[in-house]
């Protein structure tokens, strides 16, 4: 299927998929929210999708919600961020929920909700010139994209007020250092540091990976022996899986385990 605003490849276990509105700062528009909850709904339920890797075109990762488009919408632009929300918070929720693991590579500046493609994920690689910012409230908006429930889970309730309420933006440094990245690299290095990690994950155990990404998000919200509950039941459903054979086997064998055989 071919999509206007965004590009999908899936190459040896690897969806390559690319914000593609390069002239308008890959901003969200409806046309973008309802394609990529598409192309990740396809990821979601192809068992030969192993890996994502989500990047933007042109010179900015996502400038966050199309300014532009919303200032024609004048008198029902409240229906219309309604419609752009459920395609946009579907796709967060597919990243967070699907087995295959979701890497984002942020270049240039990332804002609003393309915060949320990034906190959505599962791992974030940046380029050394890339830009943070909230950016809501300076359009006298608010959070949206999943981005007030991610951030202070992952920065902490201090650094995500300061974030929103001032929009300073973070350079990459202060995102790794604050835990919003996990690596930060020179811009000339972003595409092939972000595909090597993708195509490590696709060679790895797919459902595997999946089930422990789910754990470690829904722990958040768990008691303890809530948690645990679900630790016991989810290795004990992995145990009874091919992966788990092969990995176990593996191990005692002293081999590289191969868990996608052609």
């Amino acid at each position: 299927m071919d999509y206007k605003t965004i590009s999908f490849e899936l190459r040896e276990g690897v969806v390559h998929l690319t914000l593609n509105r390069p002239d308008a700062a890959n901003s969200i528009n409806l046309e973008l929210s309802q394609d990529l909850y598409d192309a990740l709904l396809r990821c979601d339920e192809d068992p030969a999708v192993r890996a994502v890797l989500l990047s933007g075109s042109g010179r900015m990762f996502c400038a966050g919600g199309d300014l532009k488009a919303f200032s024609t919408h004048h008198d029902d632009l409240g229906a219309h961020l309604k419609r752009l929300t459920h395609f946009i918070h579907g796709a967060v929720s597919l990243m967070a929920r699907m087995d295959a693991p979701v890497v984002t590579a942020v270049n240039g500046t990332v804002a609003g909700g393309g915060l949320g493609l990034v906190f959505g994920a599962d791992l974030v690689i940046a380029a050394e010139s890339a830009r943070f910012t909230m950016a809501y409230t300076r359009a006298a908006l608010s959070p949206d994209a999943s981005t007030s429930f991610f951030l202070p889970r992952l920065v902490g309730l201090r650094r995500a007020l300061d974030l929103t309420l001032t929009n300073r933006p973070l350079s990459a440094r202060e995102a790794l250092d604050w835990g919003i990245v996990n690596r930060v690299v020179a811009d000339n290095e972003l595409a092939d540091a972000a595909q090597k990690l993708a195509r490590e994950i696709a060679d790895g155990p797919t459902a595997a990976l999946g089930a422990a990404k789910r754990l470690l998000r829904q722990s958040f919200d768990d008691t303890l022996e809530t948690h645990l509950q679900s630790e016991a039941r989810t290795i004990a459903q992995r145990s009874r899986s091919a992966e788990a054979r092969e990995g176990i086997a593996a191990f005692l064998e002293k081999r590289p385990p191969r868990y996608h055989q052609s």
